[in-house]
């Protein structure tokens, strides 16, 4: 099989919404964002956000290895819920 070109088979491709491309990026955008905003660059040493859009269903995972005040998992909770909000947000824009 052979690649296919971005959109190909995106049912937002029409223009009725959001690409798939964007709703990552605004998951993704969004839960850095939490995690930056709670922990110090230099306090982490290692993040992994992974978001992944398929078939309208949004799949977010965080990993976070950090010192600081903050619990790791508890901001990782709050950024995979940011990115689920930041894209409620994103589809509910006219």
């Amino acid at each position: 099989m052979g690649a296919s070109d971005p959109g190909d088979d995106d049912p937002n491709a029409d223009g009725d919404g959001p690409s798939d491309d964007e709703v990552v990026q605004t998951a993704a955008e969004a839960a850095e964002q939490v995690v930056f905003s709670r922990f110090g660059r230099s306090d982490v040493s290692d993040v992994d956000i992974s978001v992944n859009f398929e078939d309208g269903i949004l799949e977010v995972d965080v990993y976070i290895e950090a010192d600081g005040d903050a619990d790791p998992e508890q901001v990782a909770d709050d950024a995979a819920l940011a990115a689920q909000g930041a894209v409620d947000d994103l589809f509910d824009e006219p």
